[in-house]
């Protein structure tokens, strides 16, 4: 990543952080390939695990627990915490929450996928206001990388380089479009409540649904085109799917960063009491007018 376009702070730690995350993003969209099959564990919410789920965790767990400045790693595919190495690290400040592989079971189907980061300057579970930072990277036709840090959002392509991953620079600043397009929402319909049901028959005659099954890339085009993502609660769920600490809080900073909202159907993501890692929690984001259109009819 070149100097004239870096939106990363100052701090090379949190550099040296996001770059870790978009070399190993690379190494984990090359060695997929073998990795299809399921393994005969759960990760703690009870989801099957492929191959690919563990080995892409051991992977980030490894490399960002080698950086002097992390202080512990989370992720969706373990139960717990794991310290760093105090003697070989020093005192961390920065608390990292990793999804290896968002929507890992579009990969027998060969569809979208990606990395969620979480980087928090405050023990985990935190809130979403300890972001530092947020990013997710995209396994499209490209590889891109979208990061919210000091305030702005950044989208890169992930590649190759002589020296290492290359983050060329595509937007800057960027924003989401005043014009909403699209929709896209979670859950079986015969689960959603009538409150959220009935906004969903509001929202579809305004725009188009894209939905495909990988949160990241859900949100990705809400980013490009406007609109809103909503994984909500559900009559079977009433917390929804997914979780605070590695999808609902960075996601909505990202979002809010663009100059969106995100709600869990009463207030931002970002302001949601942690409770423990694998909390689950509705999510709602996009722009701001539809973001506030839901809550009040989740509301009434």
């Amino acid at each position: 990543m070149s100097t004239r376009h870096s939106r990363l702070p100052s701090e090379m730690t949190v550099e040296r952080i996001v770059r870790t995350v978009a070399e190993t993003s690379l190494d984990v969209r090359e060695g997929l390939a073998g990795r299809r099959g399921y393994e005969d564990e759960e990760n703690p919410s009870g989801e099957k695990q492929l191959a690919a789920d563990l080995w892409a965790d051991e992977l980030f767990e490894e490399r960002l627990l080698a950086i002097e400045s992390v202080a512990a790693y989370a992720s969706e595919e373990r139960s717990g915490v794991v310290e760093a190495d105090r003697t070989a690290n020093g005192d961390g400040r920065y608390h990292v929450a990793i999804d290896p592989l968002d929507g890992s079971s579009n990969l027998r189907t060969n569809n979208t996928m990606g990395v969620i980061l979480a980087v928090y300057d405050s023990p985990l579970p935190a809130r979403g206001r300890d972001l530092v930072a947020s990013a997710f990277v995209l396994f499209g036709p490209l590889t891109t990388m979208v990061v919210a840090v000091d305030g702005s959002v950044t989208e890169y392509v992930l590649e190759r380089g002589s020296g290492g991953v290359e983050m060329r620079t595509v937007t800057e600043e960027l924003t989401l479009p005043d014009e909403p397009t699209i929709y896209g929402f979670g859950g079986r319909v015969p689960n959603w409540t009538a409150d959220f049901e009935a906004y969903v028959r509001e929202v579809e005659r305004e725009l188009k649904l894209r939905y495909g099954g990988a949160m990241i890339a859900d949100v990705n085009q809400v980013l490009v085109y406007g609109g809103v993502f909503a994984y909500p609660g559900l009559e079977s769920h009433p917390k929804g799917k997914l979780r605070l600490q590695f999808e609902g809080n960075p996601v909505g900073h990202i979002i809010e960063t663009a100059g969106g909202r995100s709600s869990n159907g009463e207030r931002s993501l970002l302001d949601v009491p942690p409770e423990r890692i694998h909390q689950r929690v509705p999510v709602h984001v996009g722009n701001t007018g539809l973001i506030d259109r839901l809550e009040a009819a989740l509301d009434g």
